[in-house]
């Protein structure tokens, strides 16, 4: 949840049909506010927390994962995060590129799409996502593992990542600066 991203979130946010859509759904002025928090670049680890929680619950809703994931289909939304994605993998320009081209194919959102629609894998995403935030890097090796050996979407996902380079450029080493 970096400035980049959070731009990519208010750029969605700042959607009327969007924000009309989710307003019975969850509270818009909290959304609002974490946002603002988030934006500021010395944000601490209570808002990055508040920001899991709250789109932890808004996934587990049928109506809010539908609405971020058709939000993903629109293409100045998808290509504002390829554009932040890039910012962040600057010394990783090939997974960028390989990652921008993956969102850019259909059939690979679509395998999103059915990933996110299993309670299982969004419950192990979330328990990968975090390790991350708190910096267990060993036990996010082994969730990952878990994920693709339980769960079929996972791995279907996976190789369409790869057909891309996505899994490729992950096994490089970032380029030393």
């Amino acid at each position: 949840m970096d400035r980049n991203m959070v731009k990519v979130l208010l750029a969605a946010w700042e959607r009327p049909d969007f924000r009309a859509g989710l307003r019975h759904l969850i509270d818009l002025d909290e959304v609002t506010s974490l946002l603002a928090a988030l934006a500021v670049d010395d944000h601490d680890d209570e808002v990055r927390r508040r920001a899991m929680e709250l789109l932890r619950s808004a996934l587990e809703t049928a109506e809010i994962r539908d609405a971020v994931l058709l939000l993903v289909e629109t293409d100045d939304i998808r290509h504002s995060l390829a554009a932040a994605i890039s910012v962040n993998l600057a010394d990783r320009p090939g997974l960028a590129s390989s990652i921008r081209s993956a969102l850019d194919d259909s059939a690979v959102r679509a395998e999103i799409r059915h990933a996110l629609e299993s309670r299982g894998m969004r419950t192990l995403l979330w328990k990968v996502a975090e390790d991350d935030l708190h910096g267990r890097r060993l036990t996010l090796v082994g969730e990952a593992m878990l994920l693709l050996l339980r769960h079929r979407p996972a791995r279907r996902l996976v190789w369409a990542l790869k057909r891309h380079g996505v899994i490729r450029e992950l096994r490089r080493r970032p380029a030393s600066t």
